[in-house]
């Protein structure tokens, strides 16, 4: 009698378990399955949000992978690529070759001729100013409506750019950009330089932009204009640079097109 209950125990709580473990496997409803969450894009202020539309939409360029043009140098042509995500560097100039490989920047030389200049200022200098306003869309940024600039009877909104601290090689370097309030294209960049210094700086230069042309579905520059400045305003040009041969791709270079070569000189 004692083994008949046993058995019949048994198996009742084994059917039990396998009711069970047949409910613990159905599908739950559709709506109360949790969804796979969502990457929130980044949320920029009205004024910066048009500029970047202005010029082709944040979207357009976000696709793109590599950006090149070219400069007359009064020795040659110099030639600079960069990768737009890493931010890697080659510049190909007529007497030495500089680079960044996304750790350390490196020069080569192609003759017995010294390079006079700062080479890790150099690297990303004329692509900063070459690829507004879209760098200005990079983390770490802060911005500020501030006073427009009043240039030949017109008023152009200005849009400060603040950086946190140890972001890039100068986060002190303030940028206030000035657009144009009817069409929102960029017009103006005012920057101050503090690389040398390291200290805030009250004093702005300006460089004007005005010469666009579309490049793969965005506006880039054909030539921006240094002006001189006299009690802290822009009066007249004091030199142009020209830019020729420019690409805008969603190709990628080869890795070793960056990487330092055997010969080059780190810079430390």
């Amino acid at each position: 009698m004692k083994n008949t209950l046993l058995l019949l125990f048994i198996v009742a709580f084994a059917s039990c378990k396998q009711a069970s473990e047949k409910e613990n496997t159905t599908p739950m409803p559709a709506e109360e399955v949790e969804a796979p969450k969502q990457v929130m894009e980044k949320s920029y202020p009205e004024p910066i949000s048009k500029v970047f539309e202005a010029h082709g939409g944040l979207e357009t360029w976000n696709t793109m992978h590599t950006l090149a043009f070219t400069m007359e140098k009064p020795n040659g042509a110099e030639v600079t690529t960069t990768d737009l995500k890493s931010r890697k560097a080659h510049i190909d100039m007529p007497n030495h070759v500089l680079g960044f490989d996304g750790k350390a920047v490196w020069l080569q030389a192609k003759d017995t001729t010294a390079y006079k200049g700062k080479p890790k200022l150099y690297y990303n200098l004329m692509f900063y100013f070459y690829a507004m306003p879209f760098v200005l869309s990079d983390d770490g940024i802060t911005y500020t409506d501030v006073a427009p600039l009043v240039y030949e009877g017109v008023e152009y909104p200005g849009i400060q750019i603040s950086y946190g601290a140890g972001v890039g090689e100068s986060p002190e370097d303030e940028y206030i950009l000035y657009y144009n309030p009817g069409t929102y294209q960029m017009a103006w960049l005012a920057y101050t330089m503090t690389y040398f210094t390291k200290e805030k700086s009250k004093k702005f230069n300006y460089i004007k932009y005005a010469n666009w042309q579309d490049v793969n579905g965005v506006k880039l520059p054909k030539s921006i204009q240094w002006f001189n400045v006299v009690e802290g305003k822009p009066v007249d040009m004091r030199n142009e640079v020209v830019f020729s041969d420019v690409s805008l791709s969603k190709a990628k270079q080869e890795a070793s097109f960056y990487e330092t070569p055997e010969s080059a000189e780190v810079v430390e």
